[in-house]
């Protein structure tokens, strides 16, 4: 598949080597191993063991953590690089280890649950997984993740007499402890490399050094992360978007129908066209907006609009991509199909669609 021909704009020379290497790690470590792992159900450990090992799962923690100090930049990047793999299961596998699960323990851990989970995570040793929605109940960000994880960061309400934001708090669970288990795993319709399971909690006591910030401030300590974690999930979709059009444009230049490329079906390349134009748009929207992250320029109303034009616009993309590759997109095995049933998620998780477009309308 090629590579978007123009460099983003705000990126450096060091973040477009940071591309070329996880483009190198996709291709000879990811995509031929990685339909083994659709099957299964899971990633393996080792992968992520050899990802810690290369300094990708560490980017944004501190040096003295293992972690390299990059920046949002660097995320949206790894991102969109880890979406054009095709494999949303991986990517999003990947993606809770390095922008949803952790990064709130190096916001609000204290210094010994820094010191004793943070260089393991970086360097894939210890998998992590977070714990936020309810079967009832469901979440702005929902996440339930990791049938074979090590360390849970479980959301629990501690406080009933207070408003809901304000009676949340953290824990840190470690597989193991006692009236904590790992129940069944949850088929999804897409994502299937990454495990999703219910979890239940049986008379399970924590101690005094479980709780990850302050009581009461897990909410607060979550929406400290949103900004980057809806960023780097709209990167992971434009990836998608534009690994599904370099698919499309091969199948469309060499299929034939009525004795001519399909190619040359004037409607399909002109919507080719311009859902190609669409996603250039949206990836340079999407980097101007890192930008302003990492600059520490407010942007909830930009990233609120990116993350709900992002997540319906790949699914255009799949739409369209899927239909011009006929029959054979609609195989399972395939790449499109893949790319279509992993894109679905995408106006749901992190953020509806619709919870965005109400963050976005607050502040017109």
């Amino acid at each position: 598949m090629s590579a978007p021909s123009d460099r983003p704009p705000f990126t450096t020379d060091e973040h477009e080597l940071l591309r070329e290497q996880v483009r190198r790690f996709v291709q000879t470590e990811v995509i031929p191993q990685a339909d083994a792992w659709e099957r299964d159900g899971e990633v393996p450990r080792a992968v992520l063991r050899r990802m810690g090992s290369l300094g990708l799962l560490g980017m944004r923690f501190a040096a003295e953590w293992g972690g390299a100090d990059a920046d949002t930049l660097a995320s949206v990047l790894f991102a969109e690089e880890l979406g054009r793999s095709t494999y949303g299961g991986f990517t999003i596998t990947v993606l809770t280890q390095t922008d949803t699960a952790t990064p709130v323990i190096a916001a609000v851990g204290t210094a010994a649950q820094k010191a004793r989970y943070l260089p393991r995570i970086v360097s894939g040793e210890c998998l992590a997984a977070i714990a936020m929605t309810e079967p009832d109940a469901g979440s702005d960000i929902a996440h339930l993740r990791g049938v074979n994880a090590d360390l849970y960061v479980v959301a629990a309400r501690t406080n009933a007499a207070v408003k809901a934001s304000a009676g949340v708090s953290l824990f840190l669970v470690e597989r193991g402890t006692p009236g904590f288990a790992v129940g069944r795993r949850l088929e999804k319709m897409g994502w299937r490399s990454s495990d999703t399971a219910e979890l239940s909690f049986t008379e399970c006591r924590l101690p005094a050094d479980a709780l990850l910030g302050e009581e009461g401030g897990g909410f607060a300590a979550l929406m400290r992360n949103v900004q980057n974690e809806r960023l780097v999930l709209s990167a992971q979709a434009l990836g998608e978007a534009q690994a599904a059009l370099a698919l499309t444009l091969e199948h469309v230049r060499q299929r034939k129908a009525f004795g001519a490329p399909l190619w040359d079906k004037q409607v399909i390349r002109q919507r080719l066209a311009l859902l190609a134009a669409r996603v250039e748009s949206a990836r340079h929207f999407v980097y101007s907006v890192a930008a302003m992250d990492a600059a520490s320029i407010p942007c909830v109303k930009q990233v609120s609009m990116i993350k709900a034009l992002c997540g319906e616009l790949v699914n255009d993309v799949m739409d369209d991509c899927l239909q011009f590759h006929g029959g054979t997109g609609y195989m399972n095995g395939t790449a499109i199909e893949r790319l279509y049933r992993d894109a679905r998620v995408h106006g749901i998780g992190g953020g509806a669609t619709e919870v965005m477009l109400d963050e976005v309308a607050k502040r017109l």
